[in-house]
C-alpha cells in the first residue's frame, strides 16, 4: 500500500496554506504534521529539508518549497498552470513575485501587530502536539525575542512591510481593473492561489486551513489593518477566491 504524502508544517504559516490549497484542489489525500515554531526545525531536518515549512514528504522524495508542492499538485490534477507557454510564463512571474514580495511582508506585518498580544500563543501553536503547546507557553519570552530579532519586528520594519503590501495590492488591483475574473484571464491559476494564500494572514478568510481569530479579537491596530485591506479591490479579490475556489474535503487529515 502506498503511504499518503505527509505535510510537515507550522499550522499558521501562509506558505503552508498555499500548499494545502493546492493539494486539496488536486484531491490528494495527505496527512499534516503541524509543529510550533522552534520545534518545527527538528521535524523539517528529519524530513529532508532545512529550517522552513512546508515540506511535503512523498514516495518520490521530499519537496521543500511551496512552489514545488504546487507543481507536484498540478501534475496530479490541480490545474494551476495553463498549457500555453506564454500564459505559463506569466503565471510563473506573478507566483514568484508574490512569494518574494508579499509573503515575507505579510508575515512581518502580522507579527509586528501580534508579537506582544495574548493571541500569539494560540495562533502559533494551532494544531501542534500538546507537549509543544505547553512548552511554548513556558518559552513565550524566548519566542517573542526570536520573532522580533528574526523578522525585524519594529516600527520601521512594520512601515516597510506595509509599504510593500500596499504596492502589491495596487499591482493586483491594476490587473483586475479591466474586469477580468482572475489575474491572468478567465482561469484560476497558481498566481491567484499564491496571492490569496499569502495575503490571508492580513485578511482572515474563514476558509483558511486552520482557525484564525476573528477580527474583533485582534488588537486595535491589527483590527484596523484588516479592515483597511479587506476594503481594497485586491483584498476583496483574495477573500472571493477563498470563498469560491477553496475546497476542504476529507483529504485534509484532522
Amino acid at each position: 500500500m502506498t503511504s499518503r504524502p505527509r505535510l510537515v508544517s507550522i499550522g499558521l504559516s501562509h506558505y503552508v496554506d498555499k500548499a494545502r490549497w493546492a493539494l486539496e484542489r488536486a484531491g490528494v489525500a495527505y496527512d499534516e504534521e503541524p509543529h510550533a515554531p522552534l520545534f518545527h526545525r527538528r521535524a523539517t531536518r528529519r524530513a529532508g529539508g532545512g529550517r522552513t515549512v512546508p515540506i511535503l514528504v512523498t514516495a518520490e522524495g521530499a519537496l521543500t518549497d511551496s512552489t514545488d508542492i504546487l507543481r507536484w499538485a498540478d501534475a496530479r490534477g490541480a490545474a494551476l498552470w495553463p498549457a500555453d507557454p506564454d500564459a505559463r510564463a506569466r503565471v510563473d512571474q506573478l507566483e514568484d513575485d508574490f512569494d518574494r514580495r508579499l509573503g515575507p511582508a505579510a508575515r512581518r506585518l502580522m507579527y509586528c501587530h501580534l508579537v506582544d498580544s495574548s493571541l500569539l500563543h494560540r495562533m502559533v501553536t494551532v494544531g501542534a502536539p500538546p507537549a509543544e503547546r505547553r512548552l511554548i507557553r513556558l518559552m513565550m519570552p524566548l519566542l517573542r525575542l526570536a520573532l522580533k530579532k528574526g523578522y525585524g519586528l519594529h516600527p520601521r520594519g512594520a512601515a516597510k512591510a506595509r509599504e510593500r503590501i500596499d504596492q502589491v495590492f495596487a499591482d493586483v488591483a491594476a490587473l483586475l481593473a479591466d474586469g477580468r475574473r482572475f489575474l491572468t484571464g478567465d482561469s484560476f491559476t497558481a498566481a491567484d492561489l499564491t496571492f490569496a494564500a499569502l495575503a490571508a494572514p492580513l485578511l482572515l478568510p474563514p476558509e483558511y486551513g486552520v482557525p484564525l481569530p476573528a477580527a474583533a479579537e485582534l488588537p486595535t491596530g491589527a483590527r484596523a489593518l484588516v479592515g483597511e485591506l479587506r476594503a481594497t479591490p485586491a483584498g476583496a479579490f483574495a477573500l472571493r477566491l477563498y470563498a469560491q475556489q477553496r475546497r476542504t474535503p476529507a483529504a485534509r487529515a484532522a
